[in-house]
Formats: C-alpha cells, structure tokens, sequence
C-alpha cells in the first residue's frame, strides 16, 4: 500500500525538489540512493509528527467528551 501511494504522490505532484516533494517520497528516494541514515531519520521525523498529532486530536477528543458530560 504505502508503495502506491509514494507512486502516486510521485505521479501527480511531479517530485520537484524543494516545491513538490513531500516526506515519503523523500524517504524513498534516499533509501533507493543508499542514504539509509537520512532516510531513517527522516522516518523518525515522521513518526513524531503523527504521534503529536495523534496525541493532540485525543486529548482534544477527551476533553470535549469531559465536557458534553458536565
């Protein structure tokens, strides 16, 4: 799945460098030139973001459902 959707990132957003090229895409592109380090970090990055996202959206989800019962 995730290969597919890096394709058609890559497809509609053409993969410009520093105007249409998003983080997956980078992270492919570098694991295929052999930086494995920068893509890893990357990954990392990545991964941080969608935890803190996540984290915000249900502390948001539990804060309104604390409301609604009060």
């Amino acid at each position: 799945r995730a290969v597919s959707e890096v394709g058609a990132v890559i497809v509609v957003g053409g993969n410009i460098d520093h105007l249409t090229r998003v983080m997956t895409t980078t992270i492919a592109l570098e694991t295929s030139k052999g930086e494995l380090e920068l893509a890893l970090a990357l990954g990392v990055v990545l991964m941080g973001k969608a935890l803190l996202i996540n984290a915000v959206g249900l502390r948001l989800k539990t804060a309104a459902q604390a409301r609604a019962y009060v």
